[in-house]
Parts: C-alpha cells; structure tokens; sequence
C-alpha cells in the first residue's frame, strides 16, 4: 500500500541479507485481494488453515528479491483482516531454518471483514542447537483489562504457555512502554518471565520505533516505543538497535524496525 513498495524490498532485504539475521518478524503485510494467485516453493512452511499466497503478497516479493541476493529464507504469512478495503492484511516470519508454524485468533472477533480481528504466528525452529518458540503479533490498543489488548494477551500467554523451548515474542504491541503501563507490565510480569530486550541489552542504540503521527496514534506528538523483543530470561541480549530510522538505513516505514542480538 506504500507509494514505493519496491524501495522497501530492496532496502529490506538488502539488510537482511547483509546482516544475515535467524529471525525476522514482520507486521501489517498485505497482498491485494484481487491479486492473481502464486505457486509458492518448498521454503513456504504454510499453518494447517493456510490462506492462499498472491502475486503481490509483500512477504513472497521480499523473499523472490532475497534469493536474488543468494539469501534464502524459510517463511510463512498469516492473514488477519481485510485492510483499507483492498487488502489481506497479515503478518511473516522468515527463518534461516525450516519451521513449523501455527496461527491462532486472539481477538474476540474472527471476522476478516472485522479491522479488530488480530491473529498471532508461532513458529518453532532450531538455531544452533537450540529450541526456539517465536511469536510475532500485532496486537491492540489498550482499552481497559476486558476489551482488546488485554483479552488478546491473555489468549496469547495461555498458548505459550504450553510451549518448550527457548521463547522469543516479538511486534507490535500498540502499548508504548512509558505512556501506557498497564498493557506493558501486564507483558513484563506474565507468568511467562520475559525480558524487554530494550532494557535487558548491555549496548543500546536508539529507542523509539515511532516518532511521529500514524494510524491509530493520531494525536501523538512525541517518541513512542510500542515494537518490542521480549525474550525468555536465559538469553543474554548482547544489543539493541533501532534500525530503518534514517540513521542505521533508509526510513521503510511509519515504524521503524529493531535489531536484537543475543546469545
């Protein structure tokens, strides 16, 4: 939906490719509805309800470019709602290893043509030798502890909760960190134990991931931290970094991204 949204891929995928990352999660990916359908490969790890792959998926053009670039990644898309009337809005995950993926509602509403309709990814993978559980998310502004973020949370928290292996849950939370706390700490004291990368990391470079006026915050007139890594307490997070902020790479988007490396 992006004026240029080939500028994004390229610019994109030229840092995953150079930076060579495990894991990269991304949000509000979209495809047209009326797109023609693709035949996707075997890098494409599909959930058992999986909705069908078009030409212009924004995740399928980014993973075409990367091989280009001799970069090859394991990936998935989930759908969550109609967007702007002419979208399938959803959100990715790539791998440098092979996944198994699941997709689950955690908003009351499963309706696509319903905007509040949010589903999160899980993916299981392997890197170095290690057992990793990601979530990627686009949740909901907080509206109080029985309306959006919160019940969505909690949906999330009991399906990680049946999880092993080393937990990663990662997007956008829509609960900025100093100006909404209640939506934070209801993450940062989950029964689940995770850390904030932002203030767990030993360097870090940068904060917010938004700056400015978007969708949803319209009235925002300051920096706001809303794009999370949190991450099970046995990693160790060696850096933080705000990344596609004009700085550290060209701005791609109304969020920028964030760079977190761990052992």
């Amino acid at each position: 939906m992006e004026a240029d949204d080939q500028r994004q891929i390229r610019v994109l995928a030229q840092r995953i490719a150079q930076e060579k990352y495990d894991l990269v999660g991304l949000q509000e990916v979209n495809q047209g509805i009326a797109s023609p359908l693709v035949e996707v490969d075997g890098y494409f790890q599909p959930t058992e309800e999986q909705q069908a792959i078009r030409q212009d998926n924004f995740l399928f053009c980014l993973t075409e470019y990367l091989k280009e670039l001799g970069c090859y990644y394991y990936w998935n898309w989930s759908y969550n709602h109609i967007g702007y009337d002419r979208f399938h809005e959803g959100i990715g995950l790539l791998s440098k290893t092979p996944l198994i993926v699941e997709s689950h509602f955690v908003s009351k509403s499963s309706n696509p043509a319903d905007y509040h309709t949010r589903k999160v990814v899980i993916g299981e993978t392997t890197v170095n030798h290690e057992q990793i559980v990601i979530a990627n998310a686009h949740l909901s502004w907080w509206r109080g502890f029985d309306d959006s973020f919160a019940p969505e949370w909690q949906t999330l928290e009991e399906k990680l909760k049946a999880k092993s292996g080393s937990l990663l849950v990662i997007g956008d939370f829509n609960n900025d960190a100093k100006k909404v706390n209640e939506g934070y700490d209801l993450v940062t004291k989950s029964p689940l134990d995770l850390q904030d990368a932002f203030i767990a990391a030993k360097k870090t470079t940068g904060e917010f991931t938004v700056e400015e006026s978007i969708d949803g915050w319209a009235q925002n007139r300051s920096g706001l931290r809303i794009d999370y890594v949190f991450a099970a307490k046995t990693f160790e997070i060696v850096s933080y970094k705000v990344v596609f902020d004009d700085i550290n790479d060209a701005k791609i988007s109304d969020h920028f991204g964030i760079e977190v490396r761990m052992d």
